[in-house]
């Protein structure tokens, strides 16, 4: 099975878009994460964009499962692209479900200096509960979902170890739903 990240754009009117889907995006999508096929996400607190992290066969698996979600077909979601994970350091366990924005989290993008070592440091940082789950796209790319609310704190995770261009890393925030 291979991992992959989608990043989903959502309309402008997405607040006023949503109301009609919701409920059955939550039921489809907590009931995908029940069956193995979404490992974690969630919306940024703007709304304006969500990352889901899908675990499938096949390229056109995670295609279906996104443009058959309630919300694309509502036209709440509105464009995404998909990345496949070369390596993905998987989560130790699933957290509960949490609809209500309280469970904040950042995601951390860069480039790995050293891709063997920069996994050693994430399982490092996923036994220390720092990390919830994250990985590598070919070349190098890093994606990583941290514990933690703060940006700064949560690059700063990765930037510490040495293993990554510092300047290359980015930070932002994402409602940890999933």
């Amino acid at each position: 099975m291979l991992v992959y990240h989608a990043a989903i754009t959502a309309a402008e009117d997405y607040l006023e878009r949503r109301a009609p889907h919701r409920q059955a995006h939550f039921e489809r999508i907590v009931g995908l994460r029940a069956q193995g096929f979404v490992i974690g996400g969630g919306p940024a607190p703007d709304g304006r964009t969500a990352d889901i992290f899908y675990r499938v066969a096949q390229p056109p698996d995670v295609v279906r499962l996104i443009e058959y979600d309630p919300y694309y077909l509502g036209k709440v979601w509105t464009a995404y692209t998909v990345r496949t994970f070369s390596q993905f350091i998987e989560p130790w366990e699933l957290p509960p479900v949490v609809t209500d924005g309280s469970r904040r989290a950042t995601l951390v993008e860069g480039v790995a200096l050293e891709p063997d070592m920069a996994t050693f440091a994430l399982i490092e940082l996923r036994g220390a509960g720092r990390l919830a789950f994250g990985g590598f796209f070919e070349g190098g790319a890093t994606l990583a979902l941290l514990n933690t609310a703060d940006s700064a704190e949560a690059s700063g995770r990765l930037a510490d170890t040495g293993f990554w261009r510092n300047e290359t890393l980015t930070a932002r925030a994402l409602l940890y739903a999933l």
